[in-house]
């Protein structure tokens, strides 16, 4: 079985990002693992003097490393993604770098009609970074509008059309991530032959 990290881009007691992961963690339960990871622990970003990370940090930096994906649920403030998510994934870039080669998925809720596109396409450049370095799900893009009234009294989403959205996203994610595995061994087969043989 698959084993991805869940992060939802927020401090809030109460956010239907986390109710997104949570959904996701429920609905797929027969297919994938999904363990959900809070970023209220981590401070606001900052260059420390020694280079070093807080406990917090580390301890999310592993599970990302060992995990074979990673779906991260963001909410969408002024057009962008949330201060406490984008001070995260700048932790997990100062010098540690579990994201590289990691395959991603990107999904948000919003309140409003829009979704969370724009934060989720300012994700996407955050994540590509040369300091990141994660591996994208191409079109993958998942947004729940109006998500007050997105998800019933037992955490599901009520539009059958975004869950049937949803089904055809995981299929596809979890394909991008055998790819990405079957790829990043032949890389490695590649390097140490090279080496081997230089």
């Amino acid at each position: 079985m698959l084993h991805y990290i869940g992060i939802a881009g927020t401090n809030s007691a109460h956010s239907t990002n986390r109710q997104l992961i949570q959904f996701v963690q429920h609905h797929y339960a027969d297919t994938v693992d999904v363990t959900l990871h809070e970023l209220t622990d981590l401070p606001l970003f900052y260059k420390t003097a020694d280079h070093s990370v807080p406990a917090a940090a580390t301890a999310l930096a592993s599970a990302i490393a060992a995990a074979d994906g990673v779906i991260i649920a963001t909410p969408e403030y002024d057009h962008s993604v949330p201060a406490v998510l984008s001070s995260a994934l700048a932790w997990l870039s100062y010098h540690i770098h579990p994201f590289a080669g990691k395959p991603v998925l990107i999904m948000g809720a919003s309140y409003g009609a829009l979704g969370t596109s724009r934060a989720q396409a300012q994700l996407r450049q955050i994540l590509e970074s040369p300091e990141l370095d994660a591996r994208i799900m191409p079109s993958g893009e998942f947004m729940v509008g109006h998500s007050l009234s997105a998800f019933d009294d037992d955490g599901n989403l009520t539009s059958q059309t975004l869950t049937h959205q949803l089904d055809a996203l995981m299929t596809n994610f979890a394909t991008f991530v055998d790819v990405n595995r079957q790829l990043t061994a032949k890389m490695t087969r590649s390097a140490d032959w090279q080496e081997t043989n230089h």
